[in-house]
This record gives structure tokens, C-alpha cells and sequence, in this order.
């Protein structure tokens, strides 16, 4: 019998790895970038064309590489990480594997240019499919280039799996700040179709956080730190009004390395426990300090995932780490929730001792038991009620004959009771086909049994097709603003924002001026107030950092749902019957009413048979 396992040749190894390795374009640039850091730069700069499926290069200033080391890093398993199998129990570095080089020479052509600072010329190297073309001498200044160019060339079927631009530069923008914010030391900058997103100046870890999401985010940090001999933590946890229905801010990072994990993450969100309203996350930027021999980073090909030695200790410290800051900067809420602050004592008069006793006024003539005895008008043993009448008493100034006496009180009381008895007993025999449940659902009887409606997903399908449709058929109309809004961003948000702009005008959005880290908006379409501009907006961007399925109507209605998932009727609201009436009328002229955008059923029939199903068993 033939032998029939054999060796795959170099090439197809490659891909296979790379396909492990590189699954976007976001994977080469986290690659690149963290061999720049671990070359010791102090400046890396970021270039992209087309959301980095034409081009990405990184150019830093770090430590270089020799010829021979050059050509060498674009092989498999080839490193100067590490030398030993120990050496992965004791990892200070990004990057170890050797496989990123190697798996991006696969699948891209790629042109290198670096220079150690004791040569004279640099090295030149251009590489397709895995093999050097050229390798030559150049001038070039201390450090190391590298420009990926046509991402999956070579392999057409893996570039179709690529999402839009708008979503593969969400990927990239969110690699780059996860480096960003691990390194504040570091200068960061980073360009996207020669427009410069984001230009991060060496600084602290609060001025980084601050000049990645934006001005508005230095009033919602709360420090956090705690240093203990298991792990030292650091950072910033936001307050909990400012908390998000989606989890996007939230950073974990062991030893400057970004990582993910639910378990640490639970650990955050009981610690807020009685702070946030239901569905919300917090958002958190902490730092870790653990010894390297206590973690296993080596357990997935991304490195974002660590195993630790003593979770349970890191969880309970954590915890506690936590709760100690919001307690400690008055976060969470005292006991006394109707307490006036104004009412609190002074601190300087904390102890000051009384000087003058208020004076206490008493009427020594007031007896409330005292009474009145009227003579009896009549002779005999009759017997005559007796009433309190005590001093001054102002009730029997407060109705004089002029103003109205109690008896003309009494009839108009009870002139009101009767009318409200009338308006009751026309509202009783004003018989209702729909009727609210728990706030959430609203029953209503047709011919042949129930239908029981989900209201707010039944509201979503009716704004959505109410939006779509002004979007995409009517001419969409806009109602100016008397002062125009602003609200602030991040400058990645803002690119986004740029990216669908047009999309945004046709749906009736005019904007006065967008700057690099807020935008001004002057119109709105005429089915939003002016409050849900900033729901609405924040709503879109994490559908679209979300992937939420482009269809063909491209971002109109990605849109279109987000602005129905933001003004739709939430679960919990009461609804007049008119209100409940309209919703059922709407949602049945929809023309797909079973469903909500996202595909959730809207309402549940139930006959009349299966009801008397349901008692006859």
C-alpha cells in the first residue's frame, strides 16, 4: 500500500498559517505596530488606503535590522523573542510566535526598508507570495518601514469575505487604540486615505484616554488604583450615569498587552451592582500588573486571551479595587436619598458651640380640651352636643358667608364626585378591543380569537418602514434647529460619521460644521426631537462598529433601523387605549408586520380553539 502523508510545500503552509494569523486587515496592523513597540520606537506612524485592503505601512523609529536579519524575519518560526520553550512561561514582548511576517509575505505584496543606527545604508527588500524579488542597499534613517500592499491578491475568495471599508477601518481604528491606550508614552499617528485621524502626542494615561474619545470624556473618569502582591491595577473607571447599552469602552490590558476576558469583566459589573439601570455597561480602562510567570499568553493566535494562575484572588481583588474608588470619589449613593445638602453642617462649625438659645414661645391660656357650654334652648333634661371651640381658631374666619359656607363646599364636592361617577360610567361602556399587559404587550380581540403584540418591537417594524421609506422614496424634510447642536465625538467617530454624511443629509440631517472631535448639526429630520440627535447618532455608530448586516440598501438601512431601535416604544411605558389602538392599526399596514427589523416576531395569534384547548384538557 502507497504511502499517502506527505509534506505541504512552504507556500501552502504559509497561507494556512496566514489564515490563522491574518483574518483582516485590523490583524496586519496589530502585528506591525506591536513589532514597532517591541523595537523599542518612540514614534509609529500609521498609513492606510481603502480601509487597508490597497495599502498599510508602518514606519517607526526603533532599533532597525541588520541585512541578514531582514531576510530572515519573513520566515516561519522565526524570532528573537525567545530561544527556548521555557521562554514562553516568561514572555516582556508583543510579539513571539514568528508566524506574522511570515503568514502577511503569504498573502500580500509586501516592500520592507530599515536601518540600525550604527550602518551606513539601510536594506531594501520586496517580497510576492513568500519570495524575495529584490533585496538591495538604500538610504534610509534609523528604524524600520513596512508597507503591506493588495491584501489577499493572491487568494481572491479570502478578500470577498472582507466587509465594507466602513467596517474594516472600525476594526483597524479599534486595533490602534487598544496599542494606543497600552502605551501613552508612545507617539501615535494615523492616516487614512491622507486624512489624519488621529495624532496621539506622548503623555499620561488620562490626557491618551481624553485624546482618543474625545473632550467630553475627562468629566466621566474616576481613578482607580491598588497595589497589592498578586497583582498591582491601575486606570480609570467611568461614572455610572455615563454607562452605555452597548460594551464598548471597555479595556482590559495585563502587562500592556490588550487582552479579553469575561470573567474579570463580570468581576467590574458586580462591583457596580445597585448602580446601573438594567441593560447598561460600564465603561473601564484598567491596567494589570502580574508576575509573567503566573500567566500563559501563548493559548490562542490573536493573543488576546490569558490564562492566569490564581483567577479568584485577581477576581476578588478587583472587585474590591472597584468599589473602593466609587466609594471613595462619592460615587455610589448614600442611604438618605431625600437628603438636602443645603441642611448639612458646615465643617468649620462641626464643633462650635451654642452661643444664644432660640427663644420658644408658648400661650400658657391655650387648652384644646376646653369646651364651650351653650344653654339649652329649650326647658326640661334635653341634652345639647357640646363642640370644641379653642382660641383663635382660623377655620372659622377662612369660610365666611362670603367666601362660601362649608354646606356650599360639601354640594360642590359632591357636584364633582357625580360628574366623575358620569365620566367613569361613559368610559366603562366605551368597550376597548385592545388592553395593555405588564407594560409590555398589548392584547387585542379580533374575529377569531387574540393577537397578542410585542409593543416595542411592533413600534420598531413601523418606524423602520416609516424611515426607509423617506429615505429612500420621499424626498426626505428637514425642520432647522433655532440654535445648532453640538456634540462631541471621538475622532474615529467622526471619521465614520464623514464616511455616511451623505446618507445622513438625504435622511434629512444638515450639519453646520464637523470638526475633529465634535460636529454641529443644524437640521434634523422632522420624526426626531432635538434631544434623541445624540441617541440616535450613538445608536448608528455601534450599529455599524457591530456589523450589523449591510442589505441593498447599504447604510440607509443600517439607518433605518438604528433610528427605529432608538425611538421605538420600550418595554415599561403605558399607553393610552387610543395609543394602543393606533399601534395595532399601524403595525397591521406595514407590509411585513410579523416581523421586526431584526427579524423578531412582532405579534402571536392564539384562536379560539386553542384557547378552549388550553381549558378543555
Amino acid at each position: 500500500m502507497s504511502n499517502i502523508i506527505q509534506l505541504l510545500p512552504d507556500h501552502v503552509a504559509n497561507q494556512i498559517a496566514a489564515g490563522e494569523v491574518v483574518q483582516r486587515p485590523a490583524s496586519v496592523v496589530k502585528e506591525l505596530m506591536e513589532n514597532s513597540i517591541d523595537a523599542g520606537a518612540t514614534s509609529v506612524k500609521l498609513i492606510l488606503k481603502d480601509a487597508g485592503k490597497t495599502l498599510i505601512q508602518v514606519i517607526d523609529n526603533g532599533k532597525g535590522m541588520s541585512p541578514t536579519d531582514a531576510a530572515l524575519s519573513f520566515e516561519r518560526h522565526a524570532t528573537s523573542k525567545i530561544s527556548h520553550a521555557k521562554d514562553l512561561f516568561n514572555l516582556n514582548t508583543k510579539g513571539f510566535r514568528g508566524e506574522a511576517l511570515a503568514s502577511i509575505a503569504a498573502i500580500a505584496q509586501v516592500k520592507l526598508k530599515t536601518k540600525q543606527e550604527t550602518q551606513e545604508l539601510g536594506t531594501y527588500i520586496k517580497i510576492e507570495g513568500s519570495k524575495i524579488t529584490t533585496q538591495e542597499p538604500v538610504s534610509f534613517g534609523k528604524g524600520t518601514s513596512i508597507a503591506v500592499k493588495n491584501l489577499f491578491y493572491n487568494i481572491p475568495a479570502r478578500r470577498n469575505f472582507l466587509k465594507s471599508d466602513t467596517i474594516e477601518t472600525r476594526h483597524i481604528v479599534d486595533e490602534f487604540q487598544r496599542i494606543a491606550l497600552a502605551h501613552p508614552d508612545i507617539t501615535f499617528l494615523l492616516h487614512h486615505n491622507n486624512n489624519e485621524i488621529y495624532h496621539l502626542k506622548e503623555s499620561n494615561l488620562r490626557k491618551r484616554i481624553v485624546n482618543i474619545f474625545g473632550t467630553k470624556m475627562n468629566e466621566k473618569l474616576v481613578p482607580i488604583s491598588e497595589q497589592t502582591d498578586i497583582v498591582s491595577v491601575k486606570g480609570f473607571i467611568a461614572k455610572p450615569a455615563f454607562a452605555k447599552k452597548k460594551r464598548g469602552e471597555q479595556f482590559f490590558f495585563v502587562n500592556n498587552r490588550f487582552i479579553k476576558s469575561s470573567y474579570l469583566n463580570h468581576a467590574v459589573v458586580n462591583a457596580f451592582e445597585g448602580l446601573l439601570d438594567h441593560g447598561a455597561h460600564p465603561s473601564y480602562f484598567l491596567y494589570l500588573e502580574v508576575p509573567t510567570d503566573s500567566i500563559d499568553i501563548n493559548i490562542h493566535p490573536t493573543k488576546t486571551e490569558i490564562k492566569f494562575d490564581n483567577e479568584k484572588a485577581l477576581y476578588a481583588i478587583l472587585r474590591a479595587t472597584v468599589k473602593h474608588s466609587l466609594g471613595q470619589y462619592s460615587i455610589a449613593p448614600v442611604l438618605d436619598f431625600d437628603r438636602d445638602a443645603n441642611l448639612d453642617t458646615p465643617y468649620a462649625y462641626n464643633r462650635k458651640e451654642v452661643t444664644k438659645t432660640p427663644p420658644i414661645a408658648v400661650d400658657p391660656s391655650f387648652n384644646p380640651f376646653k369646651i364651650s357650654e351653650t344653654k339649652s334652648s329649650t326647658s326640661g333634661n334635653s341634652f345639647t352636643p357640646r363642640t370644641s371651640t379653642p382660641k383663635n381658631n382660623s377655620y372659622q374666619h377662612s369660610f365666611t358667608k362670603e367666601q362660601g359656607s362649608w354646606e356650599a363646599l360639601y354640594s360642590s364636592v359632591a357636584s364633582e364626585t357625580q360628574q366623575e361617577q358620569l365620566f367613569t360610567s361613559e368610559k366603562e361602556n366605551n368597550t376597548s378591543k385592545s388592553f395593555q399587559i405588564q407594560k409590555k404587550y398589548i392584547l387585542s380581540s379580533i374575529k377569531s380569537g387574540v393577537v397578542l403584540i410585542h409593543q416595542s418591537q411592533a413600534h420598531q417594524r413601523i418606524l423602520y418602514e416609516n424611515f426607509l421609506e423617506n429615505i429612500t422614496v420621499k424626498e426626505a424634510s428637514s425642520q432647522q434647529l433655532l440654535f445648532p447642536v453640538s456634540i462631541s465625538f471621538s475622532p474615529s467617530d467622526i471619521e465614520t460619521i464623514c464616511s455616511i454624511k451623505a446618507d445622513l443629509e438625504s435622511a434629512g440631517f444638515l450639519f453646520k460644521e464637523i470638526g475633529k472631535d465634535n460636529l454641529s448639526i443644524e437640521g434634523i429630520p422632522t420624526s426626531i426631537t432635538e434631544s434623541q440627535i445624540s441617541l440616535i447618532l450613538e445608536q448608528l455608530l455601534d450599529d455599524i462598529k457591530m456589523e450589523v448586516p449591510d442589505a441593498s440598501f447599504s447604510h440607509f438601512d443600517v439607518m433605518a433601523k438604528s433610528f427605529a431601535k432608538s425611538l421605538a416604544i420600550k418595554t415599561g411605558v403605558p399607553l393610552t387605549t387610543r395609543e394602543q389602538d393606533n399601534l395595532v392599526n399601524n403595525l397591521f399596514s406595514c407590509k411585513e408586520p410579523t416581523v421586526s427589523p431584526f427579524g423578531k416576531p412582532t405579534f402571536k395569534t392564539l384562536t379560539l380553539q386553542e384557547i378552549d384547548g388550553i381549558f378543555n384538557r
